[in-house]
């Protein structure tokens, strides 16, 4: 059997390995059949390369299981950014999403298997793409969506094939080059009238020299309107306990003030004798009076945004040209300026100060009765505090006279390759190119304060005295005087050199097989990343955004890969296939220097209609720029402080080993188990930062499966897969709570390693400021590891009937579905007992919700210049993480979605295009409350509240949608 090189071999690029399969394509124009015959006999005799291999190939199935997502599926989807369509796959946990908007950073990133976006490769056509920010993580951003041929996605690692960061799978998205042009456009709204989308793109493609070189450019611009919290029922309020009620923030507009002399404060406005309450508010004329909680609260929930504000502008092109039958000339480029908003309640600000009792006077911010109460516990205070005319105060204030907090992320992304290829002879071709990207984000964030600013107005050491003794008591000259502008800026590189020459070994064959084939290379990398923050967020001094130290690093790596691939098959058409790959890295790192990956699988077929497939791969993981040299940063995780349960919504009552830690820690007896006191928020400060001497992550992953074509049913196609992960030497920063857990739950003795980071954590009441949080960095301590099963079911078949065209109908399914067996995390290997599972649970540890069973189907029918299709999407029920202790929602029931779409050719160069997502308006539950703010009706278990187990708006709203019913409407000319 010849194997020889053609042009059209070479042309051909990378593939899904699941190009037969059935899609629901579009109903399609007649075409002439001579030119359907002519193309698919030229298609048949070409080598092709698959996705997870760079071999070319005649047979398109691999060891290693692919899952296919079609260009139709964006389509019939009404989906014009790729992260709604990909975080429906269910192999895939949503990671920051257009509803991130706190935590969020403006981009969509992809979360394969749910072990982390920094552990998932995403490719565009077969070639590493940009990455944003110093933990080289990709913007879904920024790839041309209506370009998309396909989306490849390969379970396990393949960084013997691609190189560092494959470990869970990698993500291979192929465009498609055009002959021709195609003018588009689509429109969507909810069906509350808001959260408007539109998008308009241009894309034309031609071929020239006869049909010896090509050129494709496109353009797209993409607009998405805001929506706010405060737009829905479920998230207008923020809330909690159980039943739900009304919460918010222990930081009010009108100044929660905690006093912290010595002074005996009965009888004074802090007396905690009566009912534990030390605090005190003022009202609009200066008067102050004991705090009401939860009636002084600040609901910060509806000026924050549910969905992202985003523009978006993308250009691009590609262009190859053969000169001769042994050098082909190509390149990509590719510019994308994106520009995200988030937006958060007035900034909150908690100082520790004094207040000059004399200057209040002077300046009459509070009235008599208040003055004469701070005189009095001046004058009872001791030592040289007696009678000093200052008091010491904490003060907690929401500075909405300052505005919202906005947060304008800028990335402009620039990526370039320029290659050749060619024929070296009959049996061996070479690809050699090299790629220059280049992200820049500009951050702008408006809302801020400067702490030492506001401070010293309020303690009256300032140039600016400010009154911060009631509501709305802050004049534009008082804000001028502490607010501030931030400015930041990300600057991340990648650069490729890659060479590969790939062929036969003549016409060597085992059996009837194909020849025998490999590929050989070599690839260099250079990562280069930092942050750059403006000296407000440099030097700490800010509230409102979080400060951090400025970032600056990267590092070089060198490689050289092999691959092999044997095939055997008999005369009765039994057919075994061995294929093996390695690759040696050597990194500039010192603590990773050079590192081996490799892999072997094997695929068996005794009949053609029975496919059976296996493989092995071991994988490593580089540590990333943010990990190894990202500067000092503060951070506001969701926690729940163990030491302030109190047995009605926040945590069991603190007793035993646990009560016994939490006095050790310094949290005073009366304070134990008062939840107002020590966590009146739902967030707790903590510090986080770069570790330099971490090492290089490893990974083993197993896949066993199944690829059935019956003949005797044409056009069914079945594959499942079991797949094993896991990840060794893991980098973690594990979760707050999880360290809380770990020392307070299990170690319970500070001088245990896990407890050091938070001594001396707690100030004077015992809860944690943040003045001197406690500090999480990276490590090499984790084990990672997942499992289960993938299955796809495609089949498409002839109805013998059609109601608008003269041939018969035709009818697709399409199943695409995960039972995750086991997701597991061990946060500190020197302790396997401890074992965090997450398949079938969320939660404060683990975060988004992971469905035991998630998949996504869709029915299509094609009736001449019709398409009708349905979609269903499915997520099984969650349960809650925490077992110590119930929260009001402790399951959230098994979700479904209908989507409802109808495409039509109206002519041969029109497609229109209409449709509906959440058919049925499957939402979280509106709340109904009480004169006290508790909500009377029955809710569904969407509606979690954000003090208790949810991550944002009451839910987890990159999971479970929170648009409600969508409509969508497109146009795409062809011509």
């Amino acid at each position: 059997m010849s194997y020889r090189f053609t042009k059209a071999s070479l042309l051909t690029g990378t593939v899904m390995a699941g190009a037969m399969i059935a899609s629901p394509a579009l109903a399609q124009a007649d075409e002439d059949p001579a030119l359907e015959s002519g193309a698919a006999e030229e298609t048949s005799a070409a080598p092709i390369v698959v996705t997870g291999s760079r071999i070319a190939r005649r047979n398109v199935e691999t060891a290693a299981p692919v899952a296919v997502v079609n260009a139709e599926e964006f389509k019939l989807s009404g989906t014009v950014n790729v992260e709604n369509v990909v975080n429906t796959l269910p192999q895939v946990v949503p990671g920051v999403t257009s509803f991130s908007n706190n935590p969020g950073n403006g981009t969509a990133s992809l979360n394969l298997r749910g072990l982390g976006a920094t552990r998932t490769l995403l490719l565009v056509n077969g070639r590493r793409w940009k990455f944003y920010d110093a933990n080289q993580i990709t913007d879904l951003n920024t790839i041309p969506q209506f370009l998309l041929d396909s989306v490849d996605v390969v379970t396990g690692g393949a960084s013997a094939v691609y190189g560092s960061d494959a470990m869970a799978g990698v993500v291979n998205f192929r465009l498609r080059e055009l002959d021709g042009a195609e003018v588009g456009g689509q429109y969507s709204i909810t069906e509350r009238g808001d959260g408007a989308r539109y998008q308009v793109h241009g894309a034309v493609g031609s071929d020239f020299a006869d049909g010896r070189g090509n050129v494709t450019a496109y353009a797209e611009y993409y607009n998405r309107e805001e929506i706010f919290q405060g737009d829905r029922d479920f998230s207008e309020f923020a809330l909690g306990g159980s039943p739900l009620f009304q919460l918010g923030s222990s930081l009010p507009p009108a100044t929660r003030l905690t006093y912290q002399g010595d002074a005996d404060t009965a009888g004074s406005p802090f007396d905690d004798t009566v009912d534990g309450n030390p605090f005190a508010i003022f009202n609009a004329d200066g008067s102050i009076r004991e705090y009401d909680n939860p009636g002084d609260l600040y609901n910060y929930a509806p000026v924050n945004y549910l969905q992202l504000p985003q523009e978006r502008y993308l250009l691009g092109g590609n262009a190859a040209y053969e000169i001769s039958s042994g050098l082909e000339l190509y390149g990509e480029l590719s510019y994308s300026n994106n520009r995200v908003d988030a937006e958060l309640a007035p900034t909150p600000i908690l100082v520790n100060t004094f207040l000059d009792i004399d200057s209040l006077e002077a300046n009459g911010f509070v009235d008599a009765a208040t003055i004469a109460a701070f005189r009095d516990l001046d004058a009872n205070e001791s030592g040289a505090d007696q009678n000093d005319g200052l008091i010491d105060v904490q003060v907690r204030r929401r500075l909405l006279e300052a505005g919202g907090r906005r947060n304008l992320d800028e990335r402009n992304a620039f990526r370039l390759v320029t290659g050749a290829r060619g024929a070296i002879n009959d049996f061996l071709s070479y690809d050699a190119y090299y790629m220059f990207a280049r992200t820049r984000n500009a951050n702008i964030q408006q809302g801020n304060a400067s702490v030492s600013r506001f401070t010293a107005g309020v303690n009256g050491t300032g140039p600016t005295p400010i009154n911060i003794f009631g509501p709305n008591t802050l004049t534009p000259a008082m804000v001028d005087s502490f607010r501030i502008q931030a400015q930041n800026g990300d600057i991340s590189k990648l650069q490729v050199l890659t060479g590969v020459v790939s062929g036969t070994f003549g016409d060597f064959a085992l059996g009837e097989a194909e020849a025998v084939g490999f590929a050989l290379g070599v690839e260099r990398r250079i990562v280069e990343a930092q942050f750059l923050p403006d000296e407000f967020l440099a030097s700490g001094d800010v509230a409102g955004f979080n400060a951090g130290s400025p970032t600056s690093g990267g590092y070089d790596v060198n490689e050289v890969f092999a691959e092999l691939n044997i095939p055997f098959e008999t005369e009765s058409g039994f057919r075994v296939e061995l294929t093996g790959a390695g690759r040696y890295s050597d990194y500039s790192l010192e603590t990773v220097g050079g590192v081996w990956t490799y892999a072997g699988g094997i695929q068996i077929q005794p009949i053609p209609d029975i496919t059976l497939r296996g493989q092995y791969q071991r994988a490593v993981r580089a540590p990333n720029v943010n990990e190894l040299f990202q500067g000092t940063a503060i951070g506001f995780p969701g926690a729940n402080d163990p030491c302030a349960g109190d047995g009605a919504g926040n945590g069991p009552i603190p007793t035993g080993g646990l009560l016994a830690t939490c006095l050790a820690n310094g949290v005073p007896q009366a304070n134990i188990g008062n939840n107002v006191v020590l966590q009146p928020d739902g967030q707790i400060a903590a510090l986080f930062g770069g570790n330099p001497n971490l090492e290089e992550e490893t990974s083993d992953s197993y896949s066993f499966g199944v690829v059935l074509e019956p003949s005797f049913i044409p056009g069914l196609t079945i594959t499942a897969d079991y797949f094993d992960i896991t990840i060794d030497n893991a980098i973690t920063t594990i979760s707050l709570q999880q360290a809380l857990d770990l020392c307070y739950n299990q170690a319970q003795d500070l001088s245990d390693p896990r407890c050091l980071n938070f001594v001396g954590t707690r100030d004077a009441q015992g809860a944690f400021g943040r003045v001197n949080p406690p500090v999480l960095g990276g490590a090499n301590i984790a084990e990672f590891s997942t499992s289960g099963v993938d299955l796809q079911v495609n089949y498409g078949t002839d109805v013998g009937f059609s109601l608008f065209g003269e041939a018969d109908s035709r009818m697709a399914v399409q199943f695409l579905g995960t039972w995750t067996e086991s997701n597991d995390t061990i946060p500190d290997v020197t302790d396997p007992t401890n074992v965090v599972t997450c398949a079938g649970e969320f939660g404060l540890t683990c975060g988004e919700p992971q469905a035991s069973f998630k998949w996504t189907s869709r029915f299509s029918w094609s009736d001449g210049p019709v398409t009708t299709s349905v979609r269903w999407r499915h997520l099984s029920a969650v349960e809650d993480d925490d077992p110590t202790f119930d929260y009001h929602v402790e399951r959230i029931d098994a979700y479904d979605l209908i989507d409802l779409t109808v495409s039509v050719e109206a002519s041969e160069r029109l497609t229109l295009s209409a449709g509906i997502n959440n058919l049925f308006d499957t939402l979280p539950s509106s709340p109904e409350f009480d004169a006290s703010g508790t909500v009377i009706n029955n809710t569904n278990s969407l509606l979690l509240g954000d003090f208790n187990n949810s991550e944002q708006a009451n839910t987890y709203p990159s999971t479970y949608d929170v648009l409600g019913r969508d409509f969508f409407f497109s146009a795409q000319f062809r011509f």
